[in-house]
This record gives C-alpha cells, sequence and structure tokens, in this order.
C-alpha cells in the first residue's frame, strides 16, 4: 500500500465515520517542519498534517493549543477533527478555511482580536503542558515571575542547544551574561500572565471569506503580550493599520520597545537551532545589541 493510500486509510478511521475520496490528497507547501495535505471528504475539505507515529504528542499540544486559544472568542480557530497515530502514521486533521487577501481593514480587525485574545489571563506565566516551537520542544512549567520564566524556559534552554549545535563562545557567553541581566529590562514593568499565540508570524495567521482573521500553528502559553507583537516584526506580514488597532484596543508600556530584540531572541536563536545558516550571525548581533544598551 503507498504512503498516500496509508494516509487516507487511518484519515478515515480516524474521523470516526464517513468516507475519504480516494486519491484526493493534494500536498500544500509552505510547511517546513511536517508535511501538510488537503483532502476531500464527506466532512468536507479537510487540512491535514501529518507525520511519523512519533509527532503525535507535537500534534496533541497543538489540538490543545487551538482548544485553548477559542477560549477567547476573538480571532477564528480551525476546528480539530482528529489527532490519531496509527499504522506508524500520526496526524492532526482540521476543518479546511479558505483564505482570502488581508486587507487593511481585517488588519484593522485583526489587531483589535488580538488584544482581546490578550485579554485572557492566569494566574502563572507558562501553561499546564509542554508543547514545541516548530519541531524544537518548548518548555512551559509554570512560574509566578515573568523574568525567572523567560530566562529558565525561553533563553537558557536555546542557548545550550546553541552550544550543541557549534555556536560560538562569544554567543553563548554573551547570551548567559545577558540572561543574567534581564530584570533591567523590566524595572517599571510587570507584565500579566496573557493567553499567547506564541509562534505569530505572517504566516500564522490569515483571513477567512468573511473578512474574518484566523489564527492557526500556535505554540501556546502564557506570557506578556509584548512577545506575540514583537514577533509579528521579525518576518513581517503585519501592516500599520494592525499595530494601531491594537494599541487603540490596549496601550502599550512606554517602554516596550525596549523589549522587542529581547522577546525575538528566542526565535532566531531557535531558527538557528532548527536551520542553522546566517541566523547565528543574527542572533549574536542581537545579543551585542542588548548588552550595548544595558552598558550604557
Amino acid at each position: 500500500m503507498s504512503l498516500a493510500a496509508a494516509l487516507t486509510k487511518v484519515l478515515a478511521r480516524s474521523l470516526g465515520g464517513g468516507a475519504v475520496a480516494a486519491n484526493s490528497e493534494r500536498r500544500l507547501s509552505g510547511g517546513s517542519i511536517n508535511t501538510c495535505s488537503r483532502f476531500d471528504s464527506s466532512h468536507g475539505r479537510i487540512f491535514v498534517k501529518h507525520g511519523a507515529a512519533e509527532c503525535l504528542p507535537m500534534f496533541q499540544a497543538e489540538a490543545a493549543g487551538l482548544a485553548e486559544l477559542t477560549k477567547a472568542n476573538a480571532a477564528r480557530i480551525p476546528k480539530v477533527l482528529a489527532v490519531s497515530s496509527e499504522d506508524g502514521i500520526a496526524l492532526l486533521a482540521l476543518e479546511w478555511i479558505e483564505l482570502a487577501t488581508a486587507t487593511a481593514r481585517s488588519e484593522t480587525k485583526f489587531g483589535e482580536l488580538l488584544a482581546l485574545q490578550h485579554r485572557v489571563t492566569q494566574a502563572q506565566f507558562g501553561w499546564h503542558r509542554d508543547n514545541t516551537i516548530g519541531s524544537t520542544p518548548q518548555s512551559n512549567r509554570t512560574c509566578a515571575h515573568w523574568i525567572e520564566f523567560l530566562r529558565e524556559q525561553r533563553l537558557l534552554p536555546q542557548l545550550t542547544l546553541a552550544a550543541n549545535n557549534g555556536a560560538n563562545t562569544a554567543l553563548i557567553d554573551g547570551g548567559h551574561a545577558l540572561c543574567q541581566q534581564l530584570d533591567r529590562f523590566f524595572a517599571d514593568y510587570r507584565p500579566a500572565p496573557s493567553l499567547l499565540h506564541g509562534d505569530l508570524w505572517g504566516g500564522n495567521w490569515g483571513v477567512d471569506p468573511s473578512g474574518r482573521p484566523v489564527l492557526f500553528d500556535p505554540a501556546v502559553y502564557y506570557g506578556d503580550r509584548e512577545a506575540d507583537l514583537a514577533m509579528t516584526r521579525l518576518f513581517g506580514g503585519f501592516g500599520a493599520p494592525f499595530y494601531a488597532a491594537y494599541r487603540s484596543a490596549w496601550p502599550l508600556d512606554a517602554g516596550a520597545g525596549s523589549r522587542v530584540t529581547l522577546y525575538n531572541l528566542y526565535h532566531v536563536l531557535n531558527h538557528f537551532n532548527l536551520f542553522g545558516g546566517g541566523y547565528l550571525r543574527q542572533a549574536q548581533g542581537m545579543i551585542q545589541r542588548l548588552l550595548a544598551e544595558l552598558s550604557r
């Protein structure tokens, strides 16, 4: 049996009834971590993320993250149809949502809805379960203090991975020096544990045909809302209407701009650990700029 036929069979059983059309799989481009496909079925079109059996915990955590995001009743979140592993194939099946072109109006709406999502809070930073950022394990062990969480659950694990992946001593030593001084970025700012998407770059949001913003591919946890907003500036995909609407709905702390590079360092280190290449130089430059800022 071909892989496509086996995947179709596993998907049909996972959906608990109904038929999946034979030979209906259409591979989708854009994913760098997992394989993604579209299927036609008696449930309508379905989006399926799939991989080897060991991918199941990653897919289960993503499904839980999507469920957590629905609590905000803000952006549209794809419905989870199935999460399963069978015959060596793990999959996450979601409703298929056609995506339209974003407009200034939809960006404005997304800014408003993201602020609404960030209003959902809990008592501590982190989350009740770990997940992944890309394919990198992401620890969400809860903590009462944001600086401790940022240091112990975000930056230090990435620096450890970077050292194992051949990063130079200057980056590792600089990263540890930065971690020892994180409190200086928060002298007059005490963030609340807000519900974060956690991987909010331009490829992880869209607009449905009605103009409603859609969020997908989360790496959910509760943290400083500025961390979500910082990542929107890392790879582009967000325009001025988005930022204006967010600030209007919930103004940012005056020092938010000084923490953008700090928060994006986590993601750039992760990209080095996943993909290598020029991300090492980029991360080292970010650390140098942050340390220089502290020395003023």
